[in-house]
């Protein structure tokens, strides 16, 4: 059959040419572009997978970028408390320096006053100083604020970290259900001393004979034990009226860790002691408080409490008072104390995305000489010339608690930003990037270009469009044949 006015040939040969043009267009664009999907048409499952995997790849990268500054800003604040424990070691060695008096001058002791107070200053413009990026690192604008904490109860409050979320404050509460207890024993002879004794008294800070003669009181004795308490952290207090009702014998310290030994020599008069519970003991500990926050068991040391869990790091030390029993409140339970964690601490959001459990918050803490130290044993800036612990108030043992106790602070704080950068931050950036490896690897397979693959089909591509454009001018020339029936 022939026919002019539908050249059915031509179409077909058309339609197949455009469908060969698309496929080579396609391979040019894959090939130029290096990507298999350039528009949602070419594969649009593809692109809502890839799309949302190449967000992921960037978020992570970022949050790989927010470590690594994490790390240098634990860094720069590590080496300056590094500068800090160098200074507080030159403090604690011409402390003890200036307390052998009698192979020092009055004036060299005054010149190292005033080398002490130097160091001192120097502390407080280290803290005052210390910047990354604007952001000051040991002046206290990355501690954490709270509120009504109840100085009667809580004599020191440490928060170490905090995980805010979605709340406004961190609440945390305190319940105490056994006090701590100093050791002790009893010497329960009422009256004065049959006949002389000789006895070993010990305690946490050391050990110390004393002969006491037959006539002496129990007033006597407990004044001749505390004189002592120094080179024992044991003090002794007379009971009754004279110390008609005998004589305790305790140590300063609160805890498991504190002990009182009381042991005759031998060949010595009996000094029979006995314990909180009356029987005849030689040696006793104290005892640890008992006490959870936030409902969660607490780890004790004497008065010190402590937590460490993902939403709260605390470290407080109870009031004496509060913490021994003196002031029950509740029946059986020894008392309660709350307050909030307001704001503060160093946000870092490590992650990709923006998730409690992906963030870490560290504080640090004031490093001002008046603000390292606490309540209980004093402040460094107690040790400068005119406060209460200066070298010429010869109050040398107070002045080194208070020293040990700083050294410990800033020793604690480099500790914990070292922990935290080598066991978070590192091991965060290491997964992360692995994670960003995997990400990358998984979109490429979706959307990047195969060109091995590409190449081939360019080439069928060209192949199929010039055979399409020689198909298309037979079909075209088809029609022609016509004019052979018509004669002409």
């Amino acid at each position: 059959m022939s026919r002019i006015n539908s050249n059915v040939p031509s179409l077909v040969s058309q339609r197949q040419l455009r469908i060969s043009q698309d496929a080579l267009r396609r391979s040019l664009e894959r090939l130029s572009s290096g990507l298999k999907i350039n528009r949602g048409a070419d594969n649009p499952a593809g692109l809502i997978v890839s799309e949302r995997l190449r967000a992921e790849v960037s978020a992570v990268n970022q949050a790989v970028r927010n470590t690594e500054r994490a790390v240098n800003v634990i860094a720069t604040t590590e080496g300056a408390l590094n500068e800090v424990a160098g200074l507080l070691t030159d403090i604690q060695a011409l402390l003890i320096e200036s307390a052998n008096s009698g192979a020092f001058s009055d004036e060299e002791i005054k010149a190292n006053q005033l080398q002490m107070d130097a160091a001192i200053d120097s502390i407080t413009r280290i803290a005052n100083t210390t910047n990354f990026a604007g952001r000051k690192l040991l002046n206290g604008q990355l501690d954490y604020v709270t509120s009504s904490v109840v100085a009667s109860k809580l004599a020191d409050v440490q928060i170490l970290g905090a995980r805010f979320g979605t709340r406004t404050f961190v609440p945390v509460t305190i319940d105490v259900s056994v006090s701590a207890q100093q050791a002790q024993l009893t010497y329960p002879l009422n009256g004065t001393l049959a006949s002389g004794a000789t006895v070993t008294i010990g305690g946490p800070d050391g050990f110390v004979t004393l002969s006491f003669p037959g006539s002496q009181t129990n007033t006597q004795l407990a004044a001749a034990i505390s004189q002592n308490v120094d080179s024992t952290g044991v003090s002794a207090i007379a009971l009754g009226t004279g110390g008609s009702a005998g004589l305790f014998l305790r140590t300063v310290e609160y805890g498991s860790d504190a002990f009182v030994s009381v042991k005759p020599l031998s060949g010595s008069a009996p000094f029979q002691v006995q314990d909180r519970g009356g029987a005849v003991d030689d040696r006793t500990n104290g005892r640890d408080a008992v006490a959870t926050i936030n409902g969660v068991q607490s780890t004790a040391r004497g008065l010190k409490l402590a937590t460490s869990n993902e939403l709260l790091k605390v470290e407080v030390v109870l009031d004496e008072a509060f913490g021994n029993g003196t002031t029950v409140t509740n029946g059986a339970r020894l008392g309660q104390s709350t307050f909030e964690v307001t704001e503060g601490g160093a946000l870092f959001q490590l992650g990709p995305q923006v998730n409690p459990n992906l963030q870490e918050n560290i504080a640090v803490k004031a490093m001002q000489a008046d603000r390292l130290g606490n309540s209980i044993v004093g402040f460094l800036s107690d040790l400068k010339d005119g406060r209460s612990f200066a070298m010429n108030t010869g109050k040398f043992k107070q002045a080194s608690d208070v020293v040990d106790e700083v050294i410990t602070q800033v020793s604690v704080l480099r500790g914990r930003l070292g922990a935290f950068e080598r066991n978070t931050l590192q091991p965060n950036v290491a997964q992360l990037q692995i994670t960003a490896e995997n990400l990358t690897s998984s979109q490429a397979v979706i959307r990047d270009t195969d060109f091995a693959e590409e190449t081939s089909e360019l080439t069928r591509a060209q192949i199929l469009v010039q055979a399409g454009n020689s198909i298309l001018a037979i079909a075209n020339a088809q029609s022609q044949n016509v004019l052979a029936l018509l004669g002409g």
